[in-house]
Parts: C-alpha cells; sequence; structure tokens
C-alpha cells in the first residue's frame, strides 16, 4: 500500500469536505481508511448527520442511490460507476407494477438492496435488520416483499402477514453459495464456535446458525458474544472488521470463496481518482427521488402515511 496515495487522498478529502463510506463487504484497505464502516442505511445516515459537501460511497449501486436520495444537498460519488448488484437488478420498477396490479390490495415492502427506481413503486423500505418489523406495520392482510427470497422467507418467520416473495426467484449471489452440509461440517470440526449467518443465506443454513441478523448486527454480535471462535456465514469482508475488534477471537469463513466481485471493484487508486475528479456522481431522477425517499421515511419513522 502507498503511504503517499494515501496521504494525497487524505489531503482531497479534507479540500473536498468529504466523507469516505465502506460496506463492510469492502477490501480490508477501503475499510481502514474510511471515515464510517457500515451496512448500507446506516452508511446513508451517518452522512446525513456530517457536515460533509461530498459523499464518497465506497458499495453498490443501490447504497450509492440511497445515500443520494437522503443527502439530496450533497454529491454522492462511486468510486467505479461498474459496481452493480446482481439482486437488485432482478426487481426492475416494470416489475414492482406489475405485480402491484396482479396484487392490488396488497402494499409492498422492498429490501433497502434495490435500485431507486424500484422503491419509487413500493409502500416501505425495509433493511434485513427490520424487515418483520416493517411488514407488519403495513395495513394490508398481503404483503409483496422483494427482491431476496431467502430473506422473504426469514421475514415470514416473525410476521403477522401473509408475503409474497417478488420475484420468485430473487437472491444474492453470494449468500446462495453457502450450504447447510459445510456448516455443519465446521461445526464438527469446532464445537465451540458460534455460526453466525445473515439472512439472506438459504433458509436450511439459518436453521443451523446460533445468531441470524444483518451484518451490522452479526459485527455487533461478535462484540458482545463470550465465544472466542466464530463461523460467519455473509461476505468474507466482514471478517476484517470483526478481527480488529475482536483480536482475541477466531473467526472462521462459511466458504472462502464468498467474495462479492462487485464490492471488491472499488480500490485505492479508484478512490483517489473519484475524489481528484468529482467521478462518477450518482444522480437520481427527480421523478423518482421523491416516492423514493418517502417509501425510506416510511420505515425510518418519520413518514407515517402510507398512501
Amino acid at each position: 500500500m502507498s503511504a503517499s496515495l494515501i496521504d494525497k487522498i487524505q489531503q482531497l478529502r479534507r479540500e473536498r469536505r468529504a466523507v469516505i463510506l465502506a460496506h463492510n463487504y469492502q477490501r480490508p484497505e477501503i475499510q481502514d481508511i474510511a471515515d464510517f464502516v457500515g451496512d448500507s442505511l446506516e452508511l446513508s445516515l451517518c452522512a446525513a448527520q456530517t457536515d460533509s459537501k461530498v459523499i464518497v460511497f465506497c458499495g453498490v449501486n443501490f447504497m450509492a442511490e440511497t445515500a443520494a436520495i437522503l443527502n439530496p444537498d450533497k454529491a454522492v460519488l462511486i468510486p467505479d460507476k461498474n459496481a452493480l448488484c446482481p439482486m437488485a437488478a432482478m426487481l426492475p420498477a416494470e416489475l414492482v407494477q406489475l405485480y402491484r396490479r396482479k396484487h392490488p390490495d396488497a402494499r409492498v415492502v422492498l429490501y433497502v438492496n434495490t435500485l431507486a427506481e424500484a422503491k419509487a413503486h413500493c409502500d416501505a423500505v425495509c433493511t434485513s435488520a427490520n424487515s418483520a418489523e416493517i411488514v407488519n406495520r403495513m395495513d394490508s392482510e398481503t404483503v409483496l416483499f422483494g427482491p431476496d427470497w431467502n430473506l422473504a422467507q426469514y421475514t415470514k418467520n416473525y410476521a403477522k402477514k401473509r408475503v409474497v416473495p417478488i420475484p420468485s426467484f430473487g437472491f444474492c449471489p453470494i449468500h446462495i453459495l453457502f450450504n447447510r452440509e459445510a456448516i455443519l461440517e465446521l461445526k464438527e470440526k469446532h464445537p465451540d464456535a458460534e455460526v453466525l449467518a445473515h439472512p439472506e443465506c438459504p433458509p436450511e443454513v439459518c436453521e443451523v446458525a446460533d445468531f441470524v441478523g444483518s451484518t451490522s448486527k452479526m459485527y455487533k454480535e461478535a462484540l458482545v458474544s463470550k465465544a472466542k471462535k466464530f463461523i460467519v456465514a455473509t461476505e468474507v469482508g466482514l471478517i476484517h472488521r470483526m478481527k480488529k475488534v475482536r483480536s482475541d477471537a477466531t473467526f472462521i469463513p462459511a466458504y472462502e470463496e464468498a467474495v462479492c466481485p462487485h464490492m471488491r471493484l472499488h480500490t485505492l487508486d479508484k478512490l483517489y481518482l473519484s475524489l481528484r475528479d468529482m467521478r462518477y456522481e450518482v444522480k437520481v431522477p427527480p421523478e423518482v427521488i421523491g416516492p423514493a425517499r418517502n417509501a425510506v421515511e416510511v420505515m425510518l419513522g418519520t413518514r407515517e402515511t402510507l398512501a
């Protein structure tokens, strides 16, 4: 790692009055230079609470869009414009509209892992940490939920509503790599380990986990747990952050190849160029940003109406 490059980034950050946000799945060097590390919504909310003029979001496209939605007066940059989320692309706005026509009496709750254009056509946004809570707040018996099928199944376990996954095939390409048998084998080798799993994992994986939660909840569990060993079923980038605060513990990837190539597109070089040249700015169309923000605010509790 070039010390001079780090210095250049730090200088530009000060000059631009920029804040650098890094998702838990980013490369270690990106996490280490960031002002805030966390999940997508945490990071957008952090940015809204700073006096920064520029937000550099080291994550995938929907995350940068959410930051732009919540921070309309700030420039939001993404170091690599090709950092896309395959799961978010599985539920375009047109498909949400189609499902709404098929289920006119149902409310629509979309995972924050969706594109802004899709968020503009839902009643509320949720995270993996509060999906059941948001679904239960809807004033309909049926709630359309997308785009992740596995998260929909997890949400059903705690929801008092009929949850219909949209689309029926939505998934995270990384989290479907985990399987029950491999985790049970690891558990047999490490009987003293606590298994942490993300709810985007298949249901059979969540069933054998000791703890299921979002990346932020998994991180917090590692902080408070008395366990000295953890088997981690999510993108391996989270382990870097866990190791920094639990040097006394051992973290074992449930699958060592669980690496999101889209998240790893961001590098220090690209981060530097993004700050230097103010590239690539994320723009959300005005006709999208209004309704999409409304849906996010329903989740945050700053907007009560679902109309």
